[in-house]
């Protein structure tokens, strides 16, 4: 079986899918824009070969990298990179090297625009939020007042939260219009009241749930890159929850073949009009990738299982091998460099040590989102989980964080 994997460096424990299929003896042929020599260790023991591009702009160079691991190892049976930015790349390469295991470039749209993914959530009967596309001024102007501030405005094709802004008033709305960038198209929606919960896993070529989780966001990833602020979320069970059934109807709507995925849901905090009542769900996005910020190894710490494992034998084996149940709580909390906060990690590893999944620094890239340094804990209880995340998160005026 030959596989190829796009940017398999980054991020840095994206490596973790490339060793698990290469120890069931997949051909892991890599391609990426970094050099051979600046990969790290852990990366390259796990490629078959790397191919190295000056771009992965360049589509050209890209096929190029293809067809020369096609002539070296035959025909291509997968193309993956499990990072949201390059899905379309990938659905490109399968149409032009005719692999079928995955979306192609002319099915894509309904899991790349927001707009579109809109459509096949209301097609299965879960709610979206009321939204239009911007293009006429005094119509989308209308649009907000219709709707009542503040609103979101982000990028139709876009990627996390980049470009995203919430617009609380006219003059806002008419500062967006002077200095977006004319070549982005956007959306505009209506502010949902709620919190975001998420609903992830992996599937078989039948769409089948090999394993699912959710992970329930304490803020805003658009708050955590506009304001610079904390980040923490944390792992919920999701064995008999609501959202359980509703995730599977959306497993089933979109094609969610031999998929990684993280689909995104608002649980709304009070009534709203058009949407539901407070506690209903009501749907956001689609992610046909796995789900970042080192959400893959927060299910390993809850179901005391390996996912990089699991969705390698779903590609070589189509099954999975492990009794999935869970074990713990899990949280996710990402401290901010140049805050002033109460307890210092020294303090955190002698309180909280035996209770540390993992701990590291972010790379800068991804840090507007994530923070700048990561403490992942687990807790057989939900009650001592948030009272890690309220310690980590103090800060040194006594604000607390929850």
């Amino acid at each position: 079986m030959n596989l190829i994997f796009i940017s398999p460096h980054f991020p840095l424990y994206f490596y973790n899918f490339c060793d698990r299929l290469k120890a069931r003896g997949v051909n892991v042929l890599g391609i990426g824009d970094a050099s051979y020599e600046s990969l790290p260790f852990y990366t390259k023991i796990a490629l078959t070969e790397y191919y190295k591009v000056n771009s992965l702009e360049d589509y050209e160079e890209v096929y190029r990298a293809c067809a020369y691991f096609t002539w070296h190892y035959g025909k291509l049976d997968w193309i993956e990179s499990q990072n949201e930015y390059w899905l379309e790349l990938e659905a490109t390469l399968r149409n032009d090297f005719n692999v079928t295991t995955g979306t192609k470039i002319q099915n894509m749209v309904p899991m790349k625009y927001k707009s579109k993914m809109k459509d096949v959530y209301r097609q299965v009967g879960i709610p979206t939020a009321r939204f239009r596309m911007v293009d006429d001024y005094q119509a989308t102007k209308a649009f907000a007042n219709k709707v009542g501030y503040p609103v979101i405005v982000k990028p139709d094709n876009g990627v996390g939260a980049s470009s995203t802004y919430k617009l609380k008033s006219d003059d806002e709305l008419d500062y967006f219009f002077a200095t977006k960038q004319p070549y982005i198209s956007f959306i505009i929606e209506e502010m949902v009241p709620g919190h975001v919960e998420t609903f992830d896993g992996i599937t078989d070529k039948d769409k089948n749930i090999l394993i699912a989780t959710s992970h329930v966001m304490l803020n805003s990833i658009m708050d955590n890159v506009n304001e610079a602020s904390d980040t923490a979320f944390y792992s919920q069970p999701i064995e008999g929850l609501d959202l359980y059934e509703v995730g599977k109807k959306a497993v089933e709507a979109f094609d969610t073949r031999s998929r990684f995925f993280h689909f995104e849901f608002f649980r709304l905090d009070e009534d709203r009009d058009g949407l539901g009542k407070k506690g209903d769900i009501v749907g956001l996005e689609v992610n046909m990738r796995a789900p970042g910020a080192y959400m893959p190894d927060m299910m390993n710490f809850a179901y005391n299982v390996d996912v990089y494992t699991i969705w390698a034998d779903m590609v070589k084996y189509n099954q999975c091998f492990y009794d999935i149940k869970r074990e713990y709580w899990v949280a996710y909390t990402g401290r901010r460099e140049g805050f002033g906060y109460a307890h210092n990690y020294d303090q955190i590893r002698e309180i909280y040590g035996q209770n540390i999944a993992l701990e590291t620094d972010v790379p800068e890239v991804l840090a507007a989102a994530m923070g700048n340094y990561v403490f992942i804990v687990k807790s057989r209880t939900q009650e001592e989980l948030f009272k890690m995340i309220r310690y980590i998160l103090k800060r040194e005026d006594g604000t607390e964080w929850m």
